[in-house]
């Protein structure tokens, strides 16, 4: 494979293009060579699923685009970031308003740190913000559903 892959698509803020960022990410993936029917495939899935609906949700009509970003590097490291343009940097709300919504960010951040990685918050030059995670990648040797 490669040194480094890159692969990007700017959807609009709108809930619909959650499920799209979600097949992008997966489908892309699967090119690189994770079957999109493993454990590891779904937790990108989810987490991907969760960084676009907090871009989607979250930028208040601030952000009318939301723009997911891949790159593997040496097949040793997997990010994925989605950017907005909305400058508030993602925090957890309070007990009280956890009731429909508010754990996407916690979610986000045990689900990476389960796989090995981390997630970083970054301001963009135009004032927005890119939420972005940073796994291992290893294909797996893992069984298939």
């Amino acid at each position: 494979m490669a040194d480094h892959l890159e692969a990007s698509v700017t959807l609009p803020s709108d809930p619909a293009s959650v499920s799209a960022a979600r097949t992008y990410v997966v489908g892309t993936l699967a090119e690189w060579g994770l079957p999109s029917d493993t454990e590891t495939a779904d937790t990108v899935r989810l987490i991907v699923s969760e960084l676009a609906t907090n871009a989607v949700q979250h930028t208040f009509g601030q952000s009318p685009t939301f723009t997911v970003d891949i790159a593997l590097d040496r097949d040793e490291q997997l990010r994925i970031g989605v950017t907005d343009s909305h400058p508030r940097f993602p925090k957890r709300l309070p007990a009280a308003v956890q009731q429909d919504n508010g754990r996407g960010m916690v979610i986000i951040r045990w689900l990476t740190a389960e796989c090995g990685g981390r997630l970083r918050v970054r301001p963009t030059r135009e004032g927005g913000k890119t939420v972005f995670i940073e796994l291992p990648w290893i294909l797996p040797a893992e069984r298939t559903r």
